[in-house]
């Protein structure tokens, strides 16, 4: 899992509230079970005019010229915001991953859905929470906003807004620590067990 320390982007203004899941990746990509290669259909059903399904060249389909995603001023940004419940619905995982494949790694909303918020971690994307008032504020931001996760900051140009996080994830994240990575730091561990284990139980 990648480090999240620090980040500069403009952010993409994705105005709507209770975005589910399914909207974020529709079912019908759900086939994969790797974490890669869904970035091209994240919001599938927004971004482009047809109906995707797996294996389509996205580069030949028609794009909806309305949705903030194919608007070029964003092109390359790794900010997210959003309203309040971002990422209800189902508990697919594949969510942060569509998310992250795409080039996110950072969520600003007034709130999120539990699994999806959880999911976030897991996979290196910080999900920010911040009030509605500031986000409101953000959305009429056009410029560059920097987020310093030792620090817990989103900064503007003229403000400064700090948010909340748990110790333990921030360390996650900071380390480049997913569920893998968190298990290995235990590595030696592991392997002198397993020598015993084996040595005891030579039939197993």
């Amino acid at each position: 899992m990648k480090k999240f320390i620090s980040l500069n982007s403009i952010a993409v203004p994705l105005d709507r509230a209770n975005i589910d899941t399914d909207a974020i990746i529709p079912k019908q990509f759900l086939k994969s079970i790797k974490r890669s290669g869904f970035g091209p259909n994240l919001f599938d059903e927004w971004r482009y005019l047809d109906h995707g399904e797996p294996g389509m060249d996205n580069s030949k389909r028609p794009i909806n010229p309305d949705f903030v995603l194919n608007d070029p001023r964003y092109s390359g940004a790794q900010i997210l915001l959003t309203r309040r419940n971002f990422g209800c619905g189902s508990s697919r995982e594949h969510a942060p991953w569509a998310l992250e494949d795409y080039g996110f790694r950072a969520i600003i909303a007034p709130s999120f859905a539990d699994i999806f918020y959880n999911n976030c971690f897991k996979n290196g994307i910080l999900p920010i929470t911040l009030s509605s008032e500031i986000v409101d504020s953000l959305f009429s931001y056009a410029g560059q906003i920097s987020i310093d996760l030792n620090n817990q900051t989103v900064k503007t140009d003229n403000n400064t807004y700090t948010f909340e996080v748990d110790p333990e994830r921030k360390r996650r994240l900071i380390n480049g620590l997913d569920d893998i990575g968190l298990t290995l730091q235990n590595e030696s561990q592991i392997r002198s067990f397993e020598t015993e284990h084996f040595a005891k139980f030579p039939w197993l």
